[in-house]
């Protein structure tokens, strides 16, 4: 999303998980100033020393795609960058827990772990989701990720509750 470029952290600012989510909650709050808000933001960081690889937001409206969620961008993006399409040594923050297409993805880039903010629960209050939590898609899977959330839930909520298109949708 243009104006919305993330600053670069030297590997000795490694963040916790809580920092991680923090700061791409706080990216990701940008959007809402934007003709495309969001409350869907995703980074990448090299696992080992938390460096910063790509950050990016959900982009299905603007780009009249259902498929481009944050984390299929951010995956897509990152694989760009690294000319590979595995990203194993990275891991994946998400303000709001990967639906089954997210995680699918993740779990085929190789990535090492995700750590999400606002659980599918919470999104299906603002828009319709599909009820398969990441943990239950790798329990299905032969592949690995560690999954670890929610980190930051209340912050990842109010970027719901701040979009001005968000809609609210029955829970089932």
């Amino acid at each position: 999303m243009h104006g919305l470029r993330a600053p670069r952290l030297k590997s000795a600012d490694k963040l916790t998980d809580r920092e991680q989510m923090v700061s791409v909650a706080e990216f990701t709050s940008r959007s809402m100033k934007t003709p495309f808000p969001t409350p869907f933001g995703s980074s990448i960081v090299a696992t080992k020393d938390g460096a910063l690889l790509t950050r990016q937001v959900n982009h299905g409206r603007q780009n009249v795609d259902p498929t481009a969620h944050a984390e299929v961008h951010v995956i897509r993006a990152a694989c760009r960058k690294l000319k590979s399409m595995s990203l194993q040594g990275y891991t994946l923050y998400s303000t709001c827990e990967p639906c089954p297409m997210c995680m699918a993805a993740i779990l085929w880039a190789g990535l090492d772990r995700v750590i999400y903010g606002a659980t599918i629960g919470d999104a299906s209050k603002y828009c319709k989701q599909i009820y398969t939590s990441a943990k239950q898609l790798v329990k299905k899977s032969d592949l690995v990720c560690e999954v670890v959330g929610p980190v930051e839930r209340d912050r990842c909520v109010a970027l719901f509750e701040a979009c001005p298109m968000r809609r609210a949708t029955p829970k089932k």
